[in-house]
């Protein structure tokens, strides 16, 4: 593999190339979005511009511009811009590479960079490899990821990194290289002399949903489905698109992205917002009984106590959806959600429970309390099993003055519950039943 051949010439891009391909910007002028990252002012951009390039990593959607960003540094570089597959190479071409940079900068002064599209897809020794060339600046690394490199890059690769965030771009954005792409006869669609409607140009900006690549794939599709000099009309566009899907990767960043807005929208109490949330996993085609684990989960959790019958509502839903499928069963879903986004919430008995675990671990195997336990042998008879138990039911109110905690935890109170819903009910007796203990410990003192 010789690293170090001449480039392509993305100049040379012929008809046959996707017109996605072909209308990639060629500088920083007709670069659109990213004014955050890129924009004239920008520390990035007086990097560029100063032939001082760190070692970066591009971390966004797709279609948003990491690609064309690299290929643009490299053309405003005087470094030698060399692609590099994540995916493909072996540690043996990582070295090599690494001999051939410093060969070219002992004889040219320049550095090499060294651009690496799915970073993510770097397994951890490729990753090691490559930190220390990183750290002594023998190479510029340039990353490109749809995934949150928190997760994905070495922590050690990564601090000598930066990290630049790319967004979604906005349908006017995606409007603008529609346009361009309509008009350049060099390397768009310009020598067909179509013309596009205000509303079909909206549509395929909005379909496109933030990625500039989807957004000209579709344009390429509807112009091939049109006459040459036709219009292109809202109809059209349809007839084309059917349904578009949205940007979604069930093991991915948005994939934790929208469950957390789902899971926090219905806590804050607002149905409208969830049943939207919901509405965008299941559309985006995420699996249906993922989402009502997580429900489950939120019943128990987030609501407890204030209304158990949010946990029964949430079985029933997943039992329903088992029986109908999509998308019948989605409704008994959409039904959940908004049940448990208006129920009356309290977290005291995940708290409770959370904290009786902490003491269960920190306090190990405590005896159990020789008065809460079964006797069933003479021989535990004679040791005292059982001895003093008082049996609730022969108290009134069912209240008895009897300790159930190991003596090195006497006292504890891990349950507070909340005065909502249901649980208000609970707090009513807890309150009644700790005053009547704190009474009787009073008299005994």
């Amino acid at each position: 593999m010789d690293f170090f051949e001449e480039p392509r010439d993305e100049t040379a891009l012929d008809n046959t190339a996707p017109l996605a391909d072909r209308m990639r910007p060629k500088s920083f002028d007709e670069f659109v979005g990213q004014p955050k990252v890129i924009g004239v002012g920008t520390p990035l951009r007086k990097a560029i511009e100063e032939d001082r390039v760190p070692s970066i990593i591009f971390w966004g959607p797709p279609g948003t511009g990491k690609t064309t960003l690299a290929q643009l540094i490299a053309g405003s570089t005087r470094g030698q811009f060399v692609p590099f597959s994540a995916v493909t190479s072996s540690i043996k071409e990582i070295k090599a590479l690494i001999s051939k940079s410093r060969d070219y900068y002992n004889m040219s002064g320049r550095r090499t960079y060294v651009f690496v599209d799915e970073i993510h897809r770097f397994n951890k020794a490729q990753q090691d490899a490559f930190l220390p060339y990183v750290e002594r600046g023998d190479i510029v690394l340039i990353g490109a990821t749809t995934e949150n490199p928190s997760f994905e890059v070495n922590s050690a690769l990564l601090s000598r990194m930066r990290v630049y965030v790319l967004t979604r771009l906005a349908p006017e954005d995606i409007q603008t290289v529609l346009a361009r792409a309509l008009t350049d006869e060099e390397y768009g669609l310009g020598a067909d002399g179509l013309k596009v409607s205000p509303e079909a140009l909206q549509h395929m900006a909005e379909a496109a949903d933030g990625d500039a690549r989807r957004g000209l794939s579709l344009l390429e599709a509807v112009a091939a489905y049109v006459d040459d000099g036709a219009e292109i009309t809202l109809e059209a566009v349809q007839d084309v698109h059917q349904k578009g899907m949205l940007a979604y990767d069930k093991s991915g960043e948005e994939h934790y992205n929208l469950i957390s807005a789902l899971h926090k929208t219905i806590r804050d109490g607002d149905p409208d917002a969830a049943i939207y949330w919901l509405a965008r996993m299941l559309e985006s085609g995420e699996e249906p009984l993922y989402i009502i684990r997580r429900l489950i989960r939120f019943a128990s959790e987030d609501i407890g106590l204030a209304d158990p019958f949010a946990l029964t509502l949430s079985i029933s839903a997943r039992d329903a959806f088992h029986f109908l499928g999509s998308p019948e069963g989605d409704l008994a879903i959409a039904q959940l959600v908004i049940y448990l986004a208006c129920a009356p919430k309290s977290n005291a008995a995940y708290i409770a429970f959370g904290n009786a675990r902490k003491d269960a671990s920190t306090f190990g195997s405590l005896p159990v309390p020789l008065w809460l336990r079964n006797a069933p042998t003479d021989l535990m008879k004679e040791l005292d099993y059982g001895k003093g138990y008082e049996y609730a039911h022969d108290h009134d109110g069912a209240m008895v003055d009897q300790e159930h905690f190991p003596d090195q935890l006497k006292n504890r109170q891990y349950y507070h519950p909340k005065e909502a819903g249901r649980e208000a009910k609970i707090s009513e007796y807890l309150k009644r039943y700790r005053e009547y203990r704190a009474g009787k410990t009073r008299t005994k003192s």
